[in-house]
């Protein structure tokens, strides 16, 4: 064991104390440890949870804010800049989307501190601003006065703290009391101070904005420390709501044991935090991870969304239950589900403060397409709008080889149907992206007919009803992104398994294979299906009846005019209406 004694810059000070740190560093975990300073231990033992996992676990969570600066903010952002910049210099369009969120240039996955704040809608995102790879996190941003044209903002948080050196890793954002916003997100370490074998060290962080524009932040510090004898590395993802008069925390932890856990702390003042409970556990023993948590009321009831990894459930309450949503790492495919290597949904239960949440539905798939991961919800006065980034979960990734990678989904409503279920649907400013409007009106093929819709669509929604209760064909639909060489996206219904399909085996570059998404037998018996379609450079998404369902999948599309064409395949086709609109760029290009 090496000791060494730390002295942080004059910046670093809690109230008008001067922090000065001993650092110990052990082979296991060569960083700073903050429970070790000069005068005292500054945290209590750690106790072991009992075995309702009710725990009297302490000592990891400081009684003000900790922080210890090892490079300057200003210039990591500034720095940050000039890679994004470097990377957009050189970008290759030819996929880069339209109307979806994306980085100018460089890696973007996880939607962070999404907020109504002051008038504008924002949206942060994690963010490597020196590749296309991932890569240490920082916090892109860009915002709106309407959510339809955006523009660019500084990037907020690059690493400087050594709470964070190789991470500003996701979170969120929430008004206080005082109505100020505060920032809660995860810093994170490697353990062995280099790369990822020798596992994490990650904590949680707190940062409040210095201006309401939100264009800077100043870092408070850490929170909440990781006490690493209960967490097997894994311990991330801050979300933060208020229930009565109580501040509540919640992330993602993988335990000791390897199980994926969810962690619960509660709070008077936003500052100090005091750990509750174990929130909920997975049943299933191969899930080792959970993370991304939501919590959030809806219609009146409370809603727990979450985002852990590789399978997602979300949370809330209606008629006194409440759905927790995570993406479980380590969950295996099983039919149609689960076909991601990381899978977003939600469970609906009851949850009461004091006690864990308590499942009452099977898990539930948010998104059914190839690449959807790690939302995230706000509320902006009326409404609850979820984020979630299309992950390019399998390679090859093409668009990394064109300066970017990644875009976040179009903004969604929840709502809950009358079904019982929760429905996920575009918010109503996307018609405003609507340059114009064909109306094709209804539309009957013969077996096996096609109809070419538009010769080369870069950047359309299009709404189609089909009548299912008249149409013969297997499979029947839209090719899109269709190209000379005979590559296409297929969109369609598949009769002989009772899905909607987003298929892309015929594609020429990318990741291939196909998704499908459920239809109930009462919409089976309804005998009409309504799909509204979005088609992007790049991307496609898929809305169900109203957003009952939904699929997100990239669809990289050959050089070339990009072709949409109606198709049925071994029978017939009977459109009772289809309409197109060009969309206009949202600003970021």
């Amino acid at each position: 064991m090496v000791v060494a004694t730390y002295i942080p810059s004059p910046a670093i000070i809690i109230g008008t104390v001067r922090i000065i740190t001993t650092i110990v560093v052990s082979e296991a975990f060569p960083f700073f440890r903050f429970g070790h300073h000069l005068q005292k231990a500054f945290y209590p033992t750690i106790h072991n949870p009992d075995s309702e996992r009710h725990s009297t676990m302490t000592g990891f969570t400081p009684d003000a804010p900790v922080l210890h600066e090892i490079k300057n903010h200003s210039e990591e952002l500034t720095k940050a800049e000039a890679g994004v910049a470097a990377f957009a210099a050189k970008r290759n369009n030819r996929w880069y989307p339209k109307f979806h969120i994306a980085s100018n240039g460089g890696w973007i996955n996880d939607p962070n501190g999404l907020c109504f704040y002051k008038g504008r809608w924002h949206v942060f995102y994690q963010l490597h601003p020196y590749g296309t790879q991932w890569g240490p996190m920082h916090w892109g941003h860009v915002s709106s006065a309407d959510m339809v044209n955006w523009k660019r903002e500084p990037i907020m948080f690059a690493p400087s703290l050594e709470e964070e050196k190789d991470g500003v890793f996701s979170g969120s954002a929430v008004v206080g009391d005082d109505g100020k916003l505060k920032f809660y997100y995860t810093g994170h370490r490697w353990a062995n101070g280099k790369d990822n074998t020798g596992g994490d060290w990650q904590v949680q962080m707190l940062a409040e904005p210095d201006n309401d524009e939100l264009t800077s932040a100043t870092k408070r510090g850490m929170v909440i420390d990781c006490p690493t004898d209960k967490v097997n590395h894994h311990y991330r993802d801050p979300k933060v709501w208020k229930t009565g008069d109580k501040w509540y925390m919640t992330f993602g932890v993988s335990s000791a044991e390897k199980r994926g856990q969810m962690w619960l702390f509660s709070s008077d003042d936003m500052v100090k935090w005091t750990y509750e409970q174990v929130l909920f556990e997975h049943p299933d023993p191969d899930v080792f991870m959970l993370e991304c948590p939501d919590f959030f009321p809806l219609d009146g009831k409370q809603v727990l969304m979450l985002g852990p990894m590789e399978m997602l459930p979300k949370g809330e309450f209606h008629n006194g239950h409440n759905v927790i949503g995570f993406s479980a790492m380590g969950s295996k495919p099983s039919g149609f589900m689960n076909r991601n290597v990381n899978n977003a949904g939600y469970m609906i239960g009851t949850w009461t403060p004091g006690e864990q949440f308590k499942p009452e539905t099977e898990f539930r798939l948010w998104d059914c397409g190839h690449n959807y991961y790690a939302p995230q919800s706000f509320n902006d006065g009326k409404r609850q709008i979820v984020y979630g980034w299309m992950s390019p979960f399998v390679e090859p990734i093409p668009m990394q080889d064109d300066g970017w990678c990644g875009n976040l989904t179009l903004p969604r409503e929840i709502t809950l149907g009358a079904d019982g279920d929760l429905h996920t649907a575009p918010v109503a400013e996307m018609e405003g992206l609507r340059e114009d409007t064909v109306d094709f009106g209804a539309i009957d093929l013969d077996v096996s007919g096609e109809k070419t819709i538009v010769d080369d669509a870069e950047a359309v929604e299009i709404e189609m009803t089909i009548d299912l209760a008249n149409s013969t064909a297997e499979r029947a639909g839209l090719r899109v992104h269709a190209t000379e060489d005979g590559a296409y996206t297929s969109v369609a219904y598949d009769d002989q398994i009772g899905r909607v399909v987003v298929d892309r085996q015929a594609n020429a570059q990318g990741d291939r294979g196909y998704r499908t998404a459920p239809l109930s037998e009462a919409e089976l018996a309804a005998g009409e299906l309504k799909l509204r379609v979005y088609v992007d450079r790049g991307c496609v998404e898929v809305y169900v009846n109203d957003g009952r369902q939904v699929l997100s999948s990239y669809s990289y599309a050959s050089e070339g005019p990009r072709a949409i064409k109606l198709v049925a395949e071994s029978g017939t086709l009977k459109v009772k209406s289809l309409v197109l609109h060009h969309m206009k760029s949202i600003g970021l290009e």
